[in-house]
This record gives structure tokens, C-alpha cells and sequence, in this order.
């Protein structure tokens, strides 16, 4: 059965904060009271096709936003071959010299310095490269200090007490 409206409205709105008070008032704004919204909302968060709206939305949601393993290998590939630029900013002098007639009309020279940031853009931290590195030496085990060893070993119990002679 698909959603009403108002339905659909009010699980957009539960999304948002998981009010189910405010989400109730907000797709039905006729309800004025809390607890009558609270209620409401309680019972339909109880409702089987709301239940699976919600999580089908909320299933979206979290492969939208959230990276999964193949993204961030790709990702630290990326950083430690320096793929990725950063923009720094920095600041240029430009100078100007003029002559100026000082008081008695003779010639000076004088210097105005002005400052000029300017954004370049480099290639990513060799420290930020080296840590990707790690992280992907660390995935596939590049760099095990302990040896993980599995296997049977019998063991064998040898009696030679020859009982106190």
C-alpha cells in the first residue's frame, strides 16, 4: 500500500531530526497540541509501510554519504601518487619607486610596497602521501611484525619419575 501525502511528509520530516513530534505537526500543522502529536506519531512509526519508507530512505541516505571500502582504497591510491593538488595561498611584494621633490624641491626616491597574495597550486604533502602509503600497506598487510601461525602440534608427556630411587 503505497503512502499518503501527509504520510510521505511526515516520514520527510522524521529524516530530518528523528522528531516524531515536530514531524507529525509539521505534515499535519491542524494538530496543535504535543501530546495528541506524540501519539500520532508514535502510532505511525508503528505503521509497517512507514517503517519501510524510512529505512529504504535511510538505506539511501547512508550509501549517498557514507564511503565504502572501494572509494577510500581508491582515494589513498590517489593521495600517495600525489594525484590530489592543494591550494596555498602567498603573498607576493610588488614595489614601486617613484621621485619625489622633498620640502626643498630636491629629488627623492621613494618606495611603496604592496602586498599580493596569489593562490598556487602544488601538489599534495609528501607527508600526507607517506601516511596514505602506510594505510595502504596496513590493508594488505605489507608491514606484519607478528607472524600469525596456525596448525595442530601434538603434544607428547614423557614419564621418566622412576619413583625416588
Amino acid at each position: 500500500m503505497a503512502l499518503t501525502e501527509k504520510q510521505q511528509r511526515f516520514c520527510d520530516e522524521y529524516l530530518i531530526d528523528c522528531n516524531g513530534t515536530r514531524a507529525y505537526k509539521a505534515a499535519y500543522p491542524n494538530c496543535k497540541k504535543d501530546n495528541v502529536a506524540s501519539a500520532a506519531a508514535t502510532r505511525l512509526l508503528g505503521n509497517v509501510n512507514i517503517k519501510n519508507y524510512i529505512a529504504k530512505r535511510l538505506e539511501e541516505i547512508s550509501s549517498q554519504k557514507i564511503a565504502e571500502a572501494q572509494e577510500v582504497m581508491e582515494y589513498l591510491t590517489a593521495v600517495m601518487r600525489r594525484e590530489y593538488k592543494e591550494n596555498i595561498v602567498v603573498t607576493l611584494t610588488e614595489e614601486t619607486s617613484t621621485y619625489v621633490p622633498d620640502e626643498n624641491g630636491t629629488m627623492r626616491k621613494h618606495t611603496t610596497k604592496k602586498e599580493v597574495p596569489q593562490l598556487v597550486e602544488i601538489p599534495a604533502k609528501l607527508s600526507d602521501a607517506n601516511k596514505a602509503a602506510e594505510l595502504l600497506g596496513k590493508r594488505y598487510g605489507l608491514f606484519t611484525d607478528k607472524v600469525n601461525v596456525t596448525g595442530a602440534v601434538p603434544v607428547q608427556i614423557v614419564d621418566d619419575y622412576d619413583g625416588g630411587s
